[in-house]
């Protein structure tokens, strides 16, 4: 779950972390009646879950109050486009009004998961402001890593080793305590990102964290009821959202192929098939281990919502759930929701054959497939209009073939 710039600094300030005096605003005079209680110059700031808000001209600086009024007007309803957000981007309904940081240097500073070492990380450099990407790209000299043992914590060493490489030293208590108060922010909230950038150090000999991102554990939001309660759903998808309230793991992707299938590294898989058959899947769903009828009805429901999508690929590992159960649960799921789209399956594992069997006598038409890189195939043809169904039928004649060898 991603938060706020605005959220991110309220979690902040309450451990401790100086962050600038602002307030999160809705309408263009709110931003203006803000900026003349924090006096000027101020940086308004686009609240959009996404980043590269700078460089798509979503923070500006406003000197006079004209400015304000005049940005805030111009902010306020504006598509952002990121190239996060790609070129849909998203609108502009909230802005962070600041009090201007009188800035000496920016420092980048973060704490992510390292799934290669699965312990947190501190990666920090002297060139804050800038994406951390091109720093590492540019100037990989400057990266500071520091794996932490979650064990022992962030140990007094390690601070001092960042706060000599980062040229910290004159402020060796207030770095220490800002460094500690922010690690104690990641664990105790579950993050799984939290980034500074910049951390920067005022003309006055200060540190202040002027810009943050933090995103939680969607795993752990059922012990962080006061995190769960920031989400800002206006900015979700309304087709992931409902997914999220049904149960189901679902993004949306800008292909035409839909996706069923149950399990994350088997949908992963999936789409990566579809895509060196030359599909383009539409979505990432993953239905559940048990894939019951009441799933499945609502995985075509919001797959068949997407006008893009022309052919449908459900492929299902029978494992926890036999594959006859997911059969039925697919011909219950079919007479609940109207699918009008080929619909290419592709069962394996626990009872197979009974499964197929019930999908052949059921008078529906499917395409079926033995194996998927022969299902991946398929449906990328179907849904470029290119199948006529003869594979379908091909591969239903193996089958058949397979079938009466084992029969003999």
């Amino acid at each position: 779950m991603k938060l706020h710039e605005y959220q991110a600094k309220e979690v902040l300030a309450n451990f401790g972390v100086p962050v600038p005096e602002g307030r999160v605003t809705y309408f263009p005079d709110e931003a203006w009646m803000v900026s003349m209680e924090l006096g000027l110059p101020v940086v308004l700031k686009a609240q959009v879950l996404t980043g590269g808000r700078g460089k798509a001209g979503g923070v500006r600086i406003a000197r006079t109050s004209d400015e304000v009024l005049q940005i805030a007007q111009e902010l306020f309803g504006k598509k952002l486009v990121t190239k996060q957000t790609g070129p849909q981007g998203v609108v502009i309904r909230k802005l962070l009004v600041e009090k201007a940081a009188d800035i000496d240097r920016e420092l980048y500073f973060s704490i992510l998961v390292d799934r290669t070492t699965s312990r947190p990380t501190v990666i920090a450099s002297k060139r804050g402001g800038m994406s951390i990407e091109e720093v590492a790209e540019q100037y990989p000299e400057d990266i500071i890593k520091i794996p932490i043992d979650p064990v022992t914590g962030f140990l007094p060493y390690q601070i001092r080793r960042l706060k000599y490489d980062l040229d910290l030293m004159s402020l060796e208590k207030e770095a220490a305590k800002i460094f500690s108060a922010l690690y104690k922010v990641f664990i105790e909230k579950d993050c799984s990102l939290l980034e500074l950038n910049p951390l920067v150090v005022t003309k006055s000999g200060h540190l202040l964290a002027v810009d943050a991102k933090m995103d939680v554990d969607d795993n752990a939001l059922y012990r962080r009821k006061e995190i769960s309660r920031m989400r800002d759903i206006t900015e979700a998808d309304p087709d992931e959202l409902e997914a999220r309230f049904s149960g189901l793991n679902f993004i949306k992707l800008s292909g035409n192929i839909g996706c069923m299938v149950n399990g994350a590294g088997l949908a992963m898989t999936t789409m990566d098939i579809i895509k060196l058959a030359g599909g383009e899947p539409a979505n990432f769903l993953d239905v559940g281990g048990e894939a019951t009828p009441e799933t499945i009805a609502k995985g075509f429901e919001i797959i068949t919502r997407d006008p893009k999508v022309k052919a449908i690929f459900i492929n299902i590992f029978g494992g926890i759930v036999r594959c006859d159960k997911v059969a039925n649960g697919i011909l219950q799921a079919l007479k609940k929701v109207k699918v009008e789209i080929p619909v290419v399956i592709r069962l394996t594992g626990m009872n197979r054959e009974e499964g197929m069997e019930i999908l052949k006598k059921s008078g529906l038409k499917f395409y079926v497939a033995n194996d998927l890189k022969e299902a991946a195939k398929m449906v990328a043809e179907l849904a470029n209009g290119k199948n006529n169904g003869n594979s379908g039928k091909k591969a239903q004649k193996q089958e058949e073939q397979q079938k009466e060898k084992k029969e003999k």
